[in-house]
């Protein structure tokens, strides 16, 4: 009877074993480094999320009254910002430095780049990067030992902002659009622009109100009428039912437009393919509303803008073909010399929607900055 031989095998083992130490440690090389790369990217995506936005916010700044024109004629300050905000955030506990390839500002093209005025939101963006020609690579916990002692690392932010808008819907919050149901012609608010207003009232932003003496923003009276220097055939307009009662036109002043007033214009009030908008509306302005325009001054209202008037009384209809951002300064609805004194004001808003590239169909207003992703 044969006895069957077992041969020693523990050298096996302890080589099995050997390999396996050399994978689990390659395997704990990577994670680790693998970690502190997440963590570095975290890092450069805040850097640059904040250099993006702060220089956005520094453009956005520059926009409104009196100052007219496109923001992006000097775009120096921005560039500026972006380079410090970089600099307060550090990747890797290293300062940021950007060269100059590293900050974009133009137009948000539909493809995503940003370039010439094709479209009418204007966008920062920011690269960050860790690689050998811009701020050195990440050096590695452990990666030299597998041959690999540095990473480069590199992240990108863009921030956007809208300043023209052919019409508005409702905001994405829900929220009402600051919309004054009141229209001013055309021919008064492009002489206000070209310097032909009075200048008897000042915002103060600090105090967040009005007083008497000119601030350099000049004023325009809304109430038709000879005194308002132009045509008597200013009014309000119906932003949502047609046969719009003066308790509507306190709630919207107050208040703003409503999801409801919009969904009598197909959920959005917008400028037609020949750039304008047909609203019934009412000539004159009732003391009725006296009260509700007073607990209003100082705060910013976009206004519609007329061309063209059919109609009387509450049959009247305008033809609108832009917006404006106004702040109302003074009141006066009854006696002699009624007024309602506005002046151009920049407003931020949700719910607009943009317009084409150099149609000019809004003013002072815009949207907030936000990231685009």
């Amino acid at each position: 009877m044969r006895t069957r031989r077992h041969r020693n095998r523990s050298g096996n083992v302890a080589i099995l074993a050997a390999v396996m130490m050399i994978v689990v440690f390659a395997l704990a090389v990577f994670a680790v480094d693998l970690g502190y790369l997440y963590v570095v990217r975290t890092e450069e995506q805040r850097a640059a999320d904040a250099a993006a936005m702060a220089a956005a916010w520094e453009l956005w700044e520059k926009e409104g009254p009196p100052q007219t024109g496109n923001p992006l004629d000097d775009v120096a300050p921005a560039r500026a910002v972006a380079a410090q905000y970089a600099g307060l955030n550090s990747v890797a506990a290293l300062p940021l430095e950007l060269a100059a390839e590293d900050v974009e500002i133009g137009y948000l093209q539909s493809d995503g780049q940003i370039g010439a005025a094709t479209t009418s939101r204007i966008a920062t963006r920011v690269h960050i990067r860790r690689t050998p020609d811009q701020n050195g690579e990440i050096v590695l916990f452990l990666g030299g030992l597998l041959g690999r002692a540095t990473s480069s690392v590199q992240a990108q932010a863009t921030a956007v902002y809208g300043n023209d808008f052919s019409g508005f819907k409702t905001p994405s919050n829900g929220e009402n659009l600051d919309i004054l149901p009141f229209a001013i012609d055309k021919e008064t608010w492009d002489l206000l622009l070209q310097g032909n207003g009075t200048d008897d009232w000042t915002w103060d932003s600090d105090e967040e109100q009005v007083s008497a003496g000119p601030d350099g923003i000049l004023e325009t009276n809304l109430y038709p009428g000879k005194n308002a220097g132009a045509p008597g055939n200013r009014g309000t307009v119906d932003v949502g039912n047609p046969n719009n009662s003066t308790a509507d036109l306190k709630r919207q002043i107050l208040y703003g437009v409503t999801p409801e007033d919009l969904s009598w214009h197909d959920g959005e009030l917008k400028l037609d393919e020949n750039g304008e908008l047909l609203l019934n509306g009412d000539t004159g302005i009732s003391a009725a509303v006296k009260d509700q325009l007073e607990q209003i001054i100082g705060q910013p209202r976009i206004v519609p803008i007329f061309t063209q008037l059919q109609g009387n009384g509450n049959n009247a209809y305008y033809t609108i073909v832009q917006f404006a951002g106004v702040r109302i300064m003074e009141v006066k609805l009854t006696g002699n010399k009624k007024q309602v004194v506005v002046q151009p004001a920049k407003i931020s808003t949700l719910g607009g929607i943009p317009a084409e590239p150099g149609t000019e169909t809004s003013f002072y207003i815009l949207s907030p900055v936000h990231l685009y992703r």
